[in-house]
Protein backbone atom coordinates (compact mmCIF):
# COMPACT_ATOMS: atom_id res chain seq x y z
CA UNK A 1 0.00 0.00 0.00
CA UNK A 2 1.72 3.27 -0.59
CA UNK A 3 1.76 5.82 1.52
CA UNK A 4 -0.46 8.62 2.45
CA UNK A 5 0.57 11.80 2.96
CA UNK A 6 -1.65 14.49 5.35
CA UNK A 7 -2.56 16.81 2.11
CA UNK A 8 -4.10 13.83 1.29
CA UNK A 9 -5.80 13.08 4.84
CA UNK A 10 -7.09 16.72 4.79
CA UNK A 11 -9.04 16.15 1.49
CA UNK A 12 -10.53 12.69 2.39
CA UNK A 13 -11.76 14.70 5.26
CA UNK A 14 -12.49 17.92 3.88
CA UNK A 15 -11.07 19.81 6.38
CA UNK A 16 -7.38 21.89 6.41
CA UNK A 17 -4.19 20.52 7.17
CA UNK A 18 -3.86 22.27 10.47
CA UNK A 19 -7.14 20.35 11.21
CA UNK A 20 -5.49 17.45 10.82
CA UNK A 21 -2.86 18.36 12.61
CA UNK A 22 -4.67 19.34 15.80
CA UNK A 23 -6.75 15.72 15.95
CA UNK A 24 -3.36 13.75 15.49
CA UNK A 25 -1.92 15.70 18.97
CA UNK A 26 -4.94 16.05 20.58
CA UNK A 27 -5.52 19.75 20.80
CA UNK A 28 -8.58 20.58 22.44
CA UNK A 29 -9.36 23.58 19.80
CA UNK A 30 -11.21 20.94 17.67
CA UNK A 31 -15.16 19.59 17.23
CA UNK A 32 -15.12 15.91 18.26
CA UNK A 33 -17.12 14.58 15.79
CA UNK A 34 -14.51 16.21 13.29
CA UNK A 35 -11.43 15.14 15.44
CA UNK A 36 -13.36 11.21 14.90
CA UNK A 37 -13.74 11.46 11.05
CA UNK A 38 -10.08 12.30 10.99
CA UNK A 39 -9.01 9.72 13.16
CA UNK A 40 -11.20 6.58 11.03
CA UNK A 41 -9.68 8.30 7.85
CA UNK A 42 -6.41 7.75 9.11
CA UNK A 43 -6.91 4.32 10.60
CA UNK A 44 -8.40 3.41 7.43
CA UNK A 45 -5.31 4.41 5.20
CA UNK A 46 -2.79 3.44 7.71
CA UNK A 47 -1.14 7.23 7.64
CA UNK A 48 1.78 7.26 10.62
CA UNK A 49 1.61 10.74 11.57
CA UNK A 50 5.50 11.81 10.97
CA UNK A 51 7.08 12.37 14.44
CA UNK A 52 10.60 12.11 13.66
CA UNK A 53 11.20 15.17 10.66
CA UNK A 54 14.69 15.58 11.42
CA UNK A 55 15.59 12.22 10.68
CA UNK A 56 13.85 12.05 7.65
CA UNK A 57 15.57 14.69 6.54
CA UNK A 58 18.40 13.02 6.80
CA UNK A 59 19.71 10.49 4.42
CA UNK A 60 22.30 9.37 6.31
CA UNK A 61 20.38 8.27 9.55
CA UNK A 62 22.05 5.75 11.53
CA UNK A 63 19.52 3.83 13.83
CA UNK A 64 18.83 0.26 14.24
CA UNK A 65 15.86 -1.32 15.41
CA UNK A 66 15.39 -4.57 18.06
CA UNK A 67 11.63 -5.24 18.25
CA UNK A 68 11.28 -8.30 20.80
CA UNK A 69 8.65 -10.48 21.38
CA UNK A 70 8.76 -11.43 24.80
CA UNK A 71 11.08 -8.59 26.19
CA UNK A 72 10.60 -9.88 29.59
CA UNK A 73 12.79 -12.61 29.39
CA UNK A 74 15.94 -12.61 31.50
CA UNK A 75 17.62 -14.38 27.71
CA UNK A 76 15.99 -10.95 25.80
CA UNK A 77 17.69 -8.60 27.97
CA UNK A 78 21.11 -10.24 28.10
CA UNK A 79 21.34 -10.50 24.62
CA UNK A 80 19.80 -6.98 24.18
CA UNK A 81 22.79 -5.89 25.90
CA UNK A 82 25.37 -6.94 24.21
CA UNK A 83 24.13 -5.67 21.04
CA UNK A 84 23.19 -2.47 22.61
CA UNK A 85 26.69 -2.01 23.29
CA UNK A 86 28.00 -3.03 19.27
CA UNK A 87 25.92 -0.73 17.75
CA UNK A 88 27.13 2.30 19.97
CA UNK A 89 30.85 1.12 19.31
CA UNK A 90 29.43 1.86 15.44
CA UNK A 91 27.97 5.37 16.76
CA UNK A 92 24.53 4.27 15.48
CA UNK A 93 20.96 4.99 17.78
CA UNK A 94 19.01 1.79 19.00
CA UNK A 95 15.31 1.67 19.07
CA UNK A 96 14.08 -1.02 21.04
CA UNK A 97 10.79 -1.87 20.92
CA UNK A 98 8.36 -4.40 22.42
CA UNK A 99 5.65 -6.09 19.84
CA UNK A 100 3.23 -7.62 21.80
CA UNK A 101 1.84 -11.32 20.90
CA UNK A 102 -1.42 -10.05 19.17
CA UNK A 103 0.62 -7.63 17.29
CA UNK A 104 2.23 -8.11 13.83
CA UNK A 105 5.92 -7.49 13.76
CA UNK A 106 6.23 -6.43 10.18
CA UNK A 107 3.45 -4.07 10.28
CA UNK A 108 5.40 -2.33 13.54
CA UNK A 109 8.83 -2.42 11.72
CA UNK A 110 6.93 -0.19 8.76
CA UNK A 111 6.01 2.18 10.81
CA UNK A 112 9.04 2.57 12.55
CA UNK A 113 10.83 2.09 9.35
CA UNK A 114 8.94 5.50 8.13
CA UNK A 115 9.56 7.49 11.92
CA UNK A 116 12.84 6.58 12.64
CA UNK A 117 14.52 6.20 9.04
CA UNK A 118 16.38 2.72 10.38
CA UNK A 119 18.93 1.45 8.58
CA UNK A 120 18.25 -2.22 10.09
CA UNK A 121 15.92 -4.37 12.01
CA UNK A 122 16.59 -7.20 14.61
CA UNK A 123 13.55 -9.16 14.96
CA UNK A 124 14.18 -11.00 18.50
CA UNK A 125 11.84 -13.90 19.47
CA UNK A 126 8.38 -15.23 18.80
CA UNK A 127 7.36 -16.41 15.00
CA UNK A 128 7.75 -15.43 11.87
CA UNK A 129 5.93 -16.23 9.27
CA UNK A 130 5.23 -13.44 6.46
CA UNK A 131 5.32 -13.89 2.14
CA UNK A 132 8.25 -11.93 0.59
CA UNK A 133 4.81 -10.18 -0.93
CA UNK A 134 4.70 -8.64 2.42
CA UNK A 135 8.21 -8.01 3.05
CA UNK A 136 9.09 -6.02 -0.18
CA UNK A 137 7.50 -2.74 1.35
CA UNK A 138 10.92 -3.22 4.13
CA UNK A 139 13.34 -1.72 2.46
CA UNK A 140 16.12 -2.34 5.05
CA UNK A 141 18.19 -5.16 6.29
CA UNK A 142 16.57 -7.24 8.47
CA UNK A 143 18.01 -10.50 10.74
CA UNK A 144 15.51 -13.22 12.36
CA UNK A 145 17.34 -14.03 16.01
CA UNK A 146 16.78 -16.93 18.15
CA UNK A 147 12.86 -16.63 16.04
CA UNK A 148 10.96 -20.00 16.25
CA UNK A 149 9.20 -21.37 12.98
CA UNK A 150 10.62 -22.09 9.65
CA UNK A 151 9.80 -18.80 6.98
CA UNK A 152 9.60 -21.17 4.09
CA UNK A 153 7.61 -18.85 2.34
CA UNK A 154 10.72 -16.10 2.45
CA UNK A 155 13.03 -15.82 -0.11
CA UNK A 156 16.36 -17.06 2.15
CA UNK A 157 18.83 -14.56 0.32
CA UNK A 158 16.81 -11.60 1.18
CA UNK A 159 16.86 -12.01 5.15
CA UNK A 160 19.63 -13.22 7.80
CA UNK A 161 19.39 -15.89 10.91
CA UNK A 162 20.53 -16.66 14.15
CA UNK A 163 19.34 -19.38 16.28
CA UNK A 164 19.58 -22.87 17.77
CA UNK A 165 17.69 -26.10 16.67
CA UNK A 166 15.04 -25.79 19.43
CA UNK A 167 13.75 -29.19 18.39
CA UNK A 168 16.96 -30.79 18.66
CA UNK A 169 18.05 -29.53 21.91
CA UNK A 170 14.79 -29.95 23.64
CA UNK A 171 15.07 -33.72 22.09
CA UNK A 172 19.04 -33.76 23.70
CA UNK A 173 17.80 -32.42 27.31
CA UNK A 174 14.48 -34.71 27.49
CA UNK A 175 16.95 -37.95 26.47
CA UNK A 176 19.42 -37.08 29.22
CA UNK A 177 16.69 -37.25 31.41
CA UNK A 178 15.52 -40.87 30.17
CA UNK A 179 19.51 -42.24 30.27
CA UNK A 180 19.35 -40.99 33.93
CA UNK A 181 16.25 -43.04 34.35
CA UNK A 182 13.44 -41.37 34.36
CA UNK A 183 10.13 -42.69 32.01
CA UNK A 184 8.01 -40.17 34.19
CA UNK A 185 8.66 -37.05 32.81
CA UNK A 186 6.27 -33.89 33.02
CA UNK A 187 6.90 -30.78 30.49
CA UNK A 188 5.95 -27.14 31.63
CA UNK A 189 5.34 -26.38 28.29
CA UNK A 190 3.61 -23.48 25.73
CA UNK A 191 0.20 -24.08 24.22
CA UNK A 192 -0.45 -26.88 21.90
CA UNK A 193 -1.59 -24.18 19.35
CA UNK A 194 1.79 -21.98 20.12
CA UNK A 195 3.67 -21.66 16.80
CA UNK A 196 6.98 -20.43 18.04
CA UNK A 197 10.14 -21.38 20.19
CA UNK A 198 7.89 -23.22 22.65
CA UNK A 199 6.14 -25.59 20.20
CA UNK A 200 9.44 -27.15 19.24
CA UNK A 201 10.66 -27.92 22.11
CA UNK A 202 7.72 -29.54 23.05
CA UNK A 203 8.10 -31.51 19.81
CA UNK A 204 11.39 -32.39 21.16
CA UNK A 205 10.79 -33.18 24.16
CA UNK A 206 8.11 -36.00 22.93
CA UNK A 207 9.99 -37.50 19.77
CA UNK A 208 12.66 -38.44 22.92
CA UNK A 209 9.96 -40.57 24.69
CA UNK A 210 8.51 -41.91 21.62
CA UNK A 211 11.66 -43.05 20.27
CA UNK A 212 12.34 -44.34 23.64
CA UNK A 213 9.18 -46.24 23.75
CA UNK A 214 7.68 -43.89 26.11
CA UNK A 215 4.11 -43.19 25.83
CA UNK A 216 2.72 -39.65 26.20
CA UNK A 217 0.82 -39.08 29.13
CA UNK A 218 -0.88 -36.16 28.58
CA UNK A 219 -1.71 -35.38 31.72
CA UNK A 220 2.49 -34.39 32.38
CA UNK A 221 2.14 -32.05 29.87
CA UNK A 222 1.21 -28.55 31.40
CA UNK A 223 0.90 -26.07 29.26
CA UNK A 224 1.37 -22.16 30.07
CA UNK A 225 -1.43 -19.56 31.72
CA UNK A 226 -2.01 -17.30 29.71
CA UNK A 227 -3.02 -15.24 32.48
CA UNK A 228 0.34 -14.95 33.76
CA UNK A 229 3.36 -13.53 31.55
CA UNK A 230 5.02 -16.17 28.81
CA UNK A 231 8.08 -17.98 30.01
CA UNK A 232 7.98 -16.63 33.71
CA UNK A 233 8.42 -17.84 36.92
CA UNK A 234 5.20 -17.44 37.89
CA UNK A 235 3.96 -19.48 35.19
CA UNK A 236 6.28 -22.38 36.21
CA UNK A 237 5.30 -22.13 39.32
CA UNK A 238 1.62 -22.02 39.25
CA UNK A 239 1.65 -24.80 36.74
CA UNK A 240 4.01 -26.64 38.49
CA UNK A 241 1.51 -26.39 42.11
CA UNK A 242 -1.42 -27.56 39.90
CA UNK A 243 0.64 -30.89 38.55
CA UNK A 244 0.96 -31.69 42.15
CA UNK A 245 -2.49 -31.28 43.33
CA UNK A 246 -3.28 -33.71 40.89
CA UNK A 247 -0.97 -36.65 42.56
CA UNK A 248 -0.21 -37.64 39.22
CA UNK A 249 3.21 -39.56 39.64
CA UNK A 250 6.48 -38.20 37.95
CA UNK A 251 10.04 -38.19 38.52
CA UNK A 252 11.74 -35.21 36.60
CA UNK A 253 10.34 -32.26 34.86
CA UNK A 254 11.42 -30.40 32.08
CA UNK A 255 10.40 -26.69 32.07
CA UNK A 256 10.89 -24.65 28.58
CA UNK A 257 12.96 -21.96 30.05
CA UNK A 258 15.32 -21.24 33.03
CA UNK A 259 12.70 -18.89 34.35
CA UNK A 260 9.33 -21.50 34.73
CA UNK A 261 12.26 -23.72 36.13
CA UNK A 262 12.74 -21.49 38.97
CA UNK A 263 9.59 -21.55 39.70
CA UNK A 264 8.97 -24.71 39.35
CA UNK A 265 11.50 -25.45 42.01
CA UNK A 266 9.67 -23.19 44.41
CA UNK A 267 6.16 -24.71 43.59
CA UNK A 268 8.21 -28.19 44.60
CA UNK A 269 9.53 -26.80 47.60
CA UNK A 270 6.29 -25.40 49.21
CA UNK A 271 4.49 -28.81 48.68
CA UNK A 272 7.60 -29.91 51.23
CA UNK A 273 9.15 -32.22 48.41
CA UNK A 274 13.16 -31.94 47.74
CA UNK A 275 15.00 -31.37 44.18
CA UNK A 276 16.28 -33.88 43.10
CA UNK A 277 15.39 -36.27 45.51
CA UNK A 278 12.11 -36.48 45.08
CA UNK A 279 11.97 -34.89 41.43
CA UNK A 280 14.90 -34.00 38.84
CA UNK A 281 14.37 -30.75 37.18
CA UNK A 282 15.90 -29.08 34.25
CA UNK A 283 15.62 -25.74 32.63
CA UNK A 284 16.12 -24.27 28.82
CA UNK A 285 18.52 -21.49 27.79
CA UNK A 286 21.17 -21.08 30.31
CA UNK A 287 20.48 -18.01 32.48
CA UNK A 288 22.27 -16.55 35.08
CA UNK A 289 19.75 -17.14 37.60
CA UNK A 290 19.90 -21.19 37.14
CA UNK A 291 23.69 -21.10 38.05
CA UNK A 292 23.02 -19.16 41.26
CA UNK A 293 19.67 -20.88 42.35
CA UNK A 294 20.18 -23.27 45.02
CA UNK A 295 20.21 -26.03 44.02
CA UNK A 296 21.62 -24.82 40.90
CA UNK A 297 19.62 -25.98 37.84
CA UNK A 298 20.26 -28.43 35.03
CA UNK A 299 19.79 -26.76 31.76
CA UNK A 300 20.30 -26.83 28.18
CA UNK A 301 22.81 -23.72 27.56
CA UNK A 302 22.11 -21.38 24.76
CA UNK A 303 25.72 -19.71 23.64
CA UNK A 304 23.69 -16.24 24.50
CA UNK A 305 26.82 -13.95 23.95
CA UNK A 306 28.34 -15.64 20.49
CA UNK A 307 24.24 -15.48 19.19
CA UNK A 308 24.05 -11.65 20.07
CA UNK A 309 27.37 -10.77 18.68
CA UNK A 310 26.66 -12.45 15.80
CA UNK A 311 23.21 -11.18 15.58
CA UNK A 312 24.67 -7.80 15.21
CA UNK A 313 27.51 -8.25 13.04
CA UNK A 314 25.64 -9.99 10.69
CA UNK A 315 23.28 -7.23 10.29
CA UNK A 316 26.16 -4.55 9.87
CA UNK A 317 28.33 -6.31 7.50
CA UNK A 318 25.13 -6.54 5.40
CA UNK A 319 24.51 -2.73 5.88
CA UNK A 320 28.17 -1.90 5.13
CA UNK A 321 27.70 -4.80 1.89
CA UNK A 322 30.70 -6.42 3.15
CA UNK A 323 28.65 -9.82 2.79
CA UNK A 324 25.46 -11.28 1.68
CA UNK A 325 22.56 -12.47 3.58
CA UNK A 326 23.65 -15.69 6.03
CA UNK A 327 22.06 -17.97 8.24
CA UNK A 328 23.57 -19.42 11.50
CA UNK A 329 23.13 -22.17 13.91
CA UNK A 330 24.58 -22.83 16.89
CA UNK A 331 24.72 -25.66 19.34
CA UNK A 332 23.60 -25.38 22.89
CA UNK A 333 25.13 -27.15 25.51
CA UNK A 334 23.79 -29.68 28.14
CA UNK A 335 25.43 -28.21 31.94
CA UNK A 336 24.85 -31.12 34.48
CA UNK A 337 23.79 -29.32 37.86
CA UNK A 338 22.34 -30.42 41.47
CA UNK A 339 18.62 -30.41 40.10
CA UNK A 340 18.76 -33.36 38.42
CA UNK A 341 19.72 -37.21 39.78
CA UNK A 342 20.03 -40.43 38.38
CA UNK A 343 17.13 -43.05 39.92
Amino acid sequence: MEEITIKEVAKLCGVGVSTVSRAINNHPDINPETKAAIMKIISDHNYIPNNSARNLKRTDAKTIAILVKGISNPFFSSMIKIMEETIKKRKYTLVLHHVKANEDEVDVALELVKEKRLRGIVFLGGYFHHSDDKLENLKVPFVLSTVGGSPETINRSNYSSISVDDEKESYEVTKYLIEQGHKKIAILSAPMNDASIGRLRYVGYARALMEAGISINEKLVCCMNNDAVDYSMENGFELTKKLLETKEEFSALFAISDNMAVGACKAIFEAGKKIPQDYSVVGYDGIAIGKYYNPSITTMAQPIDEMALATINLLFEVIDDKKAHSHKVFQAKLVERESTRRL
